[in-house]
Order: C-alpha cells, then structure tokens, then sequence
C-alpha cells in the first residue's frame, strides 16, 4: 500500500492511534490503470498549455502508452456532459476536466462555472469514478495564462481584455493533436493540468486502497 510523506510523518508523531490504516492515495498509477482527459476548446492557447502539464504529470505517473484518452468539447460548458458518458463507460479509471472560463462584463461567468462544477461533481459520485476539476475561474486572461504555466513564446495581440482571435473556437497551430514543441517534458510550476492530473493520480490510488480493505 502507498503511503503519503504526511501520513508517515502523522504516525511518527504519534497523531495517529496504534494500528491505524492510512489511506491516502499515491503518485503512481496502478499497472494497466487508463485515464481520460476532457479539454475545452475555448481559450485553447491555456486549456492546451494545463493539458500538457497534465500529460506531463501522468507520463510521470507511469501511465502507459495508450492507456490515455483525450476528448476535446467547444467550451467548458460541455465538459460536464463528455465527462459524465466517460466515467459511465467503464473504461476508465480517472477523468481530468479542462477549461478556462474568465470574466466578462456579465455574470455570464459565474453561472457556466457554477453548473460545470456542480455537474462535474454529481457525475463523479454518480459513478463512483474520480472526475478532476481542472477548470480555472479567472478575473482576466493574464490570470488564466498564469495559472496554466505561462504559455511559450510571445502572448499573441489581445491577450489582455476579450480572447483574441485563435484563444476560442479550433486550436492554434500546433496544438492540435500533440502538444506543440515547448509545451510536452516537465510543466511549468502551477500549472493547473498538472496539479488536477496529480489530484487525479492520487484519488485511482486511493480508491484502490480503499476496495483492497474489504478483500
């Protein structure tokens, strides 16, 4: 059984009584474990650069060739939905969610984020499968970029303000498809698609560990 740095920590402390099970997921895929990542098209110039923070991190994880799906939707509002019919398949282990939603000059906003979390959420425990929330919620573009690791090269005209042409609708050059030169190997720090692929990680662990205490 994998066991956190904390949890060991906890016990060499005396948090934890004699004899106590510690449950607390890993950083390591089980063998044959598949994963499934749903990215939202809109903005894709920061949902591509967190999906390649998130393949990075699985990659890292030991997840196998092949073992990873990746389904791409035209907004974060959809990602509920492909979510939800990925889970249910059986086939796999984790999904990720990917998406920027930014403010604009209405509450437009708060409502696609507050139905994609909620959605997100019941689809999960729906189907007792672990569904990532990887969607940022930011107050302007250079927030989003921040959080996604920062995105290679110059930004593009318009990054401030409204999403400039090639942020919403297909991918950028390049980004179609796999990653493009700069942004597959190691993920910036604070890259939200690495962050939510490790979240991912840990809960296929956990929830092994949890179905192997009543064999």
């Amino acid at each position: 059984m994998t066991t956190s740095r904390a949890s060991t920590t906890a016990r060499e402390c005396g948090q934890l009584p004699a004899g106590s099970v510690a449950l607390d997921g890993g950083d390591r895929l089980p063998v044959g474990a598949r994963v499934a990542v749903v990215v939202s098209r809109y903005n894709d110039a920061i949902t591509e650069a967190m999906l390649a923070g998130a393949v990075a991190t699985l990659t890292a994880a030991g997840l196998a060739p092949g073992q990873l799906t990746v389904a791409r939707v035209p907004g974060a509002f959809e990602l509920p939905l492909a979510a939800d019919r990925l889970a249910e398949s059986g086939r796999h282990d984790a999904v990720i969610c990917l998406g920027a939603i930014i403010r604009g000059e209405t509450t437009h906003d708060q409502h696609i984020a507050a139905a994609v979390s909620r959605g997100i959420e019941e689809a999960a425990r729906q189907h007792g499968v672990p569904i990532s929330f990887g969607v940022l919620t930011c107050g302007t573009i250079e927030q989003a970029i921040a959080r996604a690791g920062g995105i290679p090269g110059t930004p593009a005209p318009g990054l401030s303000g409204t999403p400039a042409p090639g942020l919403s609708g297909t991918p950028a050059p390049g980004l179609s498809g796999t990653p493009a030169p700069g942004l597959s190997g190691t993920p910036a720090p604070g890259n939200k698609g690495s962050e939510t692929a490790a979240a991912a990680v840990a809960m296929v662990v956990l929830l092994r560990q949890i179905a192997a205490q009543g064999t």
